[in-house]
């Protein structure tokens, strides 16, 4: 479970993820209201609507196998009825409901699966809905960018200790002119990997790109397809020492491996793209 706050028309809204799935706090919409009533009573309102019921429950029926269809039956019966009062606790109690719950002490109110809470913002305000999407739409946009980022992370260091491992062992060992220059195999050998993957050894990639220099490096920018195979070529390359190959015959090896994975995921990733498209 994590909690992000996002700000809709100077109003702060939380939001978390409870086992991959968004809720939002509605009781934070009503922030936005004006007038004497508390959250809880404008939520209640909202609860004992006709077509709100229905549209709780339909999503029920659709997300939530152990929705109780009987107890639902019944408060949309009733639904409309001047005598008819709705709190959260009883819909959820009543009905096995997933899709919107109370929570108490810390980020406490009512929170709504985004689904449910954008339909409830189209009872607070249309031009509040609006923005809370676009909101919404940029966290998510934010938290994808970051996981690609932790996803690139892993790969670069995936296969690095292995890869490392073998230069300590097979070639520092038996090469007295690098005791002392460890770090300059190192970066030989890293850079016989990036020849064969993206063609150009890091120091010239700092030379064509200044401006991404002084913060990144040619790794921070390749694709996660490029870092995939990168991962498989340290690992590769690691054997290859092992087995005493000379730096030649592996950057041959290590090119060929290269271009064969790379236009493998590329062009799955294409044909995936055009399955969606279509």
């Amino acid at each position: 479970m994590s909690n992000k706050v996002i700000e809709v028309q100077n109003v702060k809204v939380n939001v978390f993820n409870l086992e991959d799935k968004d809720y939002i706090c509605i009781s934070d919409f009503t922030k936005v209201k004006e007038g004497n009533s508390t959250s809880d009573d404008i939520i209640k309102n909202w609860l004992r609507n006709r077509i709100t019921l229905e549209f709780l429950g339909t999503w029920e029926m659709i997300y939530n196998p152990n929705f109780n269809t009987v107890e639902f039956d019944g408060f949309r019966k009733e639904a409309g009825l001047h005598t008819f009062t709705l709190s959260v606790k009883k819909w959820c109690d009543s009905t096995n409901a997933i899709g919107i719950y109370s929570k108490r002490g810390k980020y406490g109110g009512t929170y709504a699966h985004k689904d449910i809470a954008f339909e409830f913002a189209s009872a607070i305000s249309p031009v509040f809905k609006l923005y809370l999407i676009k909101e919404f739409e940029r966290l998510k946009k934010e938290e994808n960018q970051n996981k690609e980022w932790d996803i690139k992370r892993i790969l670069t260091k995936n296969n690095y200790l292995i890869h490392t491992d073998a230069i300590k062992n097979y070639i520092l060992k038996e090469n007295y002119y690098y005791k002392n220059r460890k770090w300059l195999k190192y970066a030989e050998e890293a850079d016989v990997l990036n020849v064969a993957l993206f063609g150009i050894t890091a120091k010239k990639w700092r030379e064509l790109n200044p401006d991404l220099a002084d913060t990144s490096n040619i790794r921070d920018c390749a694709t996660i397809n490029e870092l995939t195979v990168l991962s498989n070529l340290e690992s590769h390359n690691a054997e290859l020492i092992k087995e005493g190959k000379s730096k030649s015959e592996r950057f041959e090896i290590l090119c060929r491996i290269s271009k064969y994975q790379l236009d493998i995921l590329n062009n799955a990733e294409k044909i995936k793209m055009l399955g969606e498209v279509s």
